[in-house]
């Protein structure tokens, strides 16, 4: 009997470590929030295809997008651990590792370093050094200027700190052509334009969690007609920048046109929003995450466009 009691407690231990194994591992991967590693990778890859007007080298994709995703799970990592204050209070975030204690602090900054050398090392050597440096300013620029700097101080935290984003189709651009060039800046002036109406679009929605962890976003501090104002125009501006670069890149007909038609609709639904919040109707009848959702589409789309266009044009 006592050797049944032995092997039924040996299995009940080794089910409970490989459960406790991959809780950790879950917690770790949650810490680098892939869906925004995702969103940075489809800014990314196009933007090599437009570089090499055509198919770019597979082992070169290859390699700039698992040191993109390093980059992007460093800077992430990091992020979580200097919000785990806030990310606590925020119904939204207070799911993530650090506020459920799965993680500690230390850990998870050793591993948001080892992601950053890893990223840096994968995209010197597998792309080139000017790639690997982009990435390495985007990560300090998210962690030092928009985490720790702008974010819980002015209503433009995520205009300005949003320029790390914006640095994916540069590195994309540069791994190719190993310099830059005004398409690219292009690229990155189509992200830094949609990045407002995107973020405050969400932060519409939660605008209460915002408010009770102190954090400016512009929904908490303005009004609602203001901040939809500040959307329509910022969007006015995306949409026409993005037009700049078919003069400026080698992009036939199929660029151009889908810029004009996913452009219409994203300006038509930033101008429901205002004429929505125009017209007085609560918050909670705005509907701005139909702008939310569709500003993803419209990006993933766009880039989509520029990437296919040299292969067909």
């Amino acid at each position: 009997m006592k050797v049944g009691v032995y092997v039924v407690a040996g299995a009940a231990e080794a089910t409970a470590v490989r459960a406790s194994v991959k809780d950790v591992v879950k917690a770790y991967v949650a810490l680098t929030k892939p869906r925004i590693i995702e969103l940075l990778l489809v800014t990314t890859v196009p933007a090599m295809f437009l570089a090499a007007g055509g198919l770019p080298p597979w082992d070169l994709v290859l390699w700039t997008m698992i040191g993109g995703m390093f980059a992007a799970a460093s800077a992430n990592t990091f992020n979580c651990v200097l919000d785990a204050d806030i990310d606590e209070i925020m119904r939204r975030t207070r799911r993530r590792p650090m506020p459920r204690h799965q993680v500690g602090t230390v850990p998870a900054s050793v591993f948001g370093v080892v992601l950053g050398i890893l990223a840096t090392l994968v995209l010197g050597f597998g792309a080139n050094w000017l790639s690997a440096v982009l990435a390495l300013t985007a990560n300090a620029f998210y962690v030092f200027v928009y985490t720790l700097w702008l974010k819980r101080r002015t209503p433009q935290n995520i205009v300005w700190g949003g320029i790390a984003g914006c640095f994916p189709p540069l590195i994309g651009w540069t791994a190719v052509t190993g310099e830059l060039a005004w398409a690219p800046f292009v690229l990155f002036a189509i992200v830094f334009l949609w990045t407002p109406p995107h973020t405050w679009a969400l932060a519409f929605r939660y605008r209460d969690d915002y408010a009770a962890a102190d954090v400016p976003m512009l929904p908490v501090v303005r009004s609602a007609p203001h901040v939809s104002m500040q959307i329509f125009w910022y969007s006015v501006a995306t949409v026409a920048v993005s037009l700049l670069l078919w003069p400026l890149a080698p992009t036939g007909w199929l660029y151009p046109i889908v810029a004009v038609v996913l452009g219409a609709v994203f300006l038509w639904e930033a101008w429901q929003l205002w004429r929505r919040a125009r017209s007085g109707v609560a918050i909670a009848q705005l509907k701005a995450m139909r702008l939310f959702h569709w500003s993803n589409s419209y990006l993933a789309l766009l880039f989509l466009a520029m990437a296919v266009d040299p292969l067909i044009t």
